[in-house]
């Protein structure tokens, strides 16, 4: 059927990347793997950051006329053309969702959300329209895909019913991934992390992973860094005391060259301050390393403690988990098979598709 898709904080063909666009591009790709025809509807970008009122009415706005467009775009083709479904990716208090409703509503077709955040501190304050639109969205929500489990105590009261509840694990296409060689005896241990650099929680996470490296005393590591950003200079300030020889920063690399980065791996790590889970601790599974990682939020339905890698609660030592795995190499190849043997059984292209199938039938598709 054909399926019109809407990523109103990022689209899949933007130029900037990011976990969000990788999983929009994802959710595109599972359901052609299902036998959907999906078509992005709209390329609006409905994220505004600042908490300005009059960009949010710009915005709010220029929704409502790209909805009233689309309507009558859609509502103009024959039958057989007409979206059977609509489904938006990722919805919170700073990237409502202004067309997908009324579209829906003018269409008569099913409204389906994958990612809904509903934070209740926002229902005040700079955002509080966006967040308003976003519980409105849910409430008109025929489904709603679950990728957090950490969301679910917020959005499950809004739905009529549980049964439009439909978890889904986050996924991707494990092709492309593929198990390198491990370090030999008596090298370095080679550790890896893919992140954009910018401030706020990833700025954390890039600091915490610092303090941590620092604490590790004596043993042997090189750490390869992949990602670009405003906050770059202040990434290279917390590592500055390594030296080149312990550090490379490899900069922003195509999706496509990924995969080399972390077959040329031996550990991922990532503190993962507030992340919801982190599509790239899924790839370096996929890739047969194990991770350490915060045991926060989303993150441990993807990452299993002491099965595919470490999780580090907020609050403990990061760096104890990290040496621990920097100092046995044994642990570290049983738990890197193990987390691509996971990634393969559980959160494959497949399996999304088929949740996707499910979830379409529930909205009554």
């Amino acid at each position: 059927m054909n399926i019109a898709f809407y990523a109103p904080l990022k689209p899949p063909d933007h130029d900037t990347p990011s976990g969000d666009r990788r999983m929009a591009r994802l959710l595109l790709a599972a359901l052609k793997a299902a036998g959907h025809n999906p078509h992005i509807a709209s390329r609006l970008r409905s994220y505004e950051g600042a908490g300005d009122p009059a960009s949010q009415e710009e915005i709010r706005n220029a929704g409502a006329i790209e909805a009233a467009v689309l309507a009558a775009r859609y509502g103009a083709l024959p039958a057989s053309r007409h979206p059977a479904a609509w489904l938006t990716y990722h919805l919170y208090h700073k990237a409502p969702d202004w067309i997908g409703p009324a579209v829906c509503e003018a269409l008569q077709i099913p409204y389906l959300v994958a990612e809904a955040s509903i934070a209740s501190k926002h229902a005040k304050g700079p955002w509080a329209e966006g967040q308003a639109a976003c519980a409105l969205a849910v409430r008109r929500a025929d489904a709603v895909l679950s990728l957090n489990q950490d969301d679910d105590g917020a959005v499950l009261p809004l739905l009529a019913g549980a049964k439009r509840l439909i978890p889904l694990k986050p996924f991707l296409d494990p092709a492309p991934y593929g198990a390198g060689k491990p370090s030999p005896e008596g090298a370095p241990c080679r550790l890896l992390a893919v992140a954009m650099m910018r401030e706020g929680d990833k700025l954390a996470s890039y600091r915490a992973l610092a303090g941590a490296l620092a604490r590790l005393g004596s043993r042997d590591w090189r750490l390869t860094l992949i990602g670009d950003g405003p906050a770059r200079r202040f990434v290279e300030a917390a590592f500055a005391g390594f030296g080149d020889h312990r550090v490379t920063f490899a900069g922003q690399q195509p999706e496509a060259r990924l995969p080399a980065f972390y077959a040329d791996a031996d550990l991922y790590v990532w503190p993962a301050v507030n992340e919801a889970y982190g599509m790239a601790l899924l790839e370096a599974q996929a890739s047969g390393l194990p991770v350490v990682a915060g045991q926060v939020r989303g993150v441990p339905g993807i990452v299993r403690h002491g099965e595919t890698g470490l999780l580090v609660p907020e609050g403990e030592d990061f760096a104890e988990a990290l040496g621990r795995l920097v100092d046995d190499d044994a642990l570290r190849t049983g738990l890197g098979a193990a987390a691509a043997t996971n990634v393969a059984a559980h959160h494959g292209l497949e399996g999304a598709a088929a949740t996707l199938n499910r979830a379409l039938a529930v909205a009554g598709a």
